[in-house]
């Protein structure tokens, strides 16, 4: 591990002491070693838009929404290879939430979200993405050799 200083402006170390406190950081180089991974991550997933990725998309809709959950259905099942989980909370009488996990090529994943979340009904839509690599392997579970594939998340050192 190597050590780094850098200079900041008094207000600059203001926000981040705050930034720190909010998110109950105990020290200030975690918070900047996570800060760093998180822009290297989205600088991958730029520079690589046909790479794949691990991505989890969470939504709120109101169930009541004329065929939205009818709809919301066909479209995970139309996008069945690249939808790993979903996991459904009923938050009240009207409004659910959804959190989705996917996994394959930014683009298609991208494209899935973007959908989504433009549903009428369908709010509070983000998507959180993972640059990843997926590579098909074979070796052993139990008695017999299986080629399946891994995901690997890429290290952000």
């Amino acid at each position: 591990m190597q050590r780094m200083t850098i200079t900041l402006d008094d207000d600059l170390v203001a926000d981040f002491e705050k930034y720190l406190a909010d998110n109950g950081y105990q020290n200030r180089s975690e918070a900047i070693r996570d800060l760093l991974r998180q822009r290297i991550d989205e600088q991958r997933l730029t520079e690589n838009p046909s790479g794949n990725c691990l991505a989890n998309l969470t939504y709120v809709f109101n169930h009541h929404e004329r065929d939205l959950a009818s709809r919301l259905t066909e479209s995970h099942h139309a996008h069945h290879d690249i939808n790993i989980a979903t996991l459904h909370v009923h938050l009240d009488h009207h409004n659910c939430m959804e959190s989705v996990v996917l996994r394959g090529p930014l683009k298609r994943v991208q494209a899935f979200a973007n959908a989504t979340i433009a549903e009428p009904g369908v709010r509070h839509g983000n998507l959180y993405v993972l640059p990843v690599k997926i590579a098909a392997q074979k070796h052993r579970h139990g008695s017999d050799p299986q080629a399946h594939r891994h995901v690997h998340v890429q290290p952000t050192s």
